[in-house]
């Protein structure tokens, strides 16, 4: 169990993940250091960030000034499109690390499935092969079960983790189930539909019934389907809220309700194959 009472997934190469993370997406400068400083204070132990995101050393320095031990955090970041291939990975994994001034990552994530995803993918599995153990777990985002497929037939290390986005307005029913038979954990991010569905009416009347946040709500419904869920706020009061769901749980009849709330909802792009 961690501080904040919530739990862990084992993953498939045997390390632990926690259930919720903070995700860091358009979180900048100033706001993005704050914002982590408060998630690290309210118990979230997951930080979910990326090259693309520009706020690698803004993450780094909240990190330096929390008391936490490095070994108690769990750091995750992506390689962007324009770094991959063989060669540039290896470099972009370098400015990573350098940016967040961290000797390790614990997960490292191809952001999307561009043309030299296999490529990339074996410069990730030699960088998880390194004896000085510079990346504990290595995964995918935004990738498609056929991604899913192409990968698995042309690699010798399975991803840990595909990283998508998933609410129950976008519930990748085949995705999660796909992820599950292959021991990938499916990690959802913009779980609260940046706030796009937050008026609809069977998710008010749901988060009335349980006397709790509709944020709250569909973070649960995500950990009740078991994904890690990585929620985004620069609000410290809703950071402090959205980590706080491990009190309660939904009852099948209401997360039934909730399942079939699925419009194929995107607030990002299609990763078409």
């Amino acid at each position: 169990m961690n501080e904040n009472n919530g739990f862990t997934y084992e993953l498939n190469n045997g390390i632990k993940i926690p259930s919720i993370g903070f995700g860091t997406w358009a979180l900048n400068g100033k706001t993005a250091q704050k914002a982590v400083k408060w998630a690290l204070k309210a118990g979230y132990r997951l930080i979910d960030t990326a090259s693309m995101y520009g706020n690698e050393v803004e993450i780094g320095k909240a990190i330096k000034e929390s008391s936490i031990k490095r070994e108690e955090l769990f750091i995750t970041t992506k390689i962007w499109d324009s770094e991959q291939g063989y060669e540039n990975t290896f470099k972009a994994f370098e400015r990573s690390l350098a940016r967040l001034q961290v000797d390790y990552i614990d997960l490292y994530l191809i952001h999307w499935p561009r043309t030299k995803r296999l490529e990339t993918w074996r410069a990730m599995e030699e960088l998880y092969k390194q004896d000085n153990k510079v990346v504990r777990a290595i995964g995918v985002s935004n990738f498609t079960i056929d991604h899913l497929n192409e990968l698995l037939r042309n690699s010798t290390i399975k991803p840990v983790i595909n990283q998508v986005e998933f609410s129950p307005f976008l519930y990748q029913k085949d995705l999660l189930s796909y992820c599950n038979i292959h021991e990938i954990k499916v990690e959802a991010y913009a779980p609260l539909t940046r706030t796009e569905k937050f008026d609809n009416a069977t998710l008010q009347e749901i988060s009335k019934k349980y006397g709790k946040t509709v944020p709250q709500i569909l973070i649960r419904w995500g950990l009740e389907h078991g994904l890690v869920e990585i929620p985004k706020s620069s609000n410290k009061e809703h950071i402090f809220e959205n980590i706080d769901v491990f009190e309660f749980s939904i009852e099948d009849e209401d997360l039934k309700v909730l399942d079939s709330l699925n419009q194929d909802f995107r607030t990002v792009n299609d990763p078409i194959f």
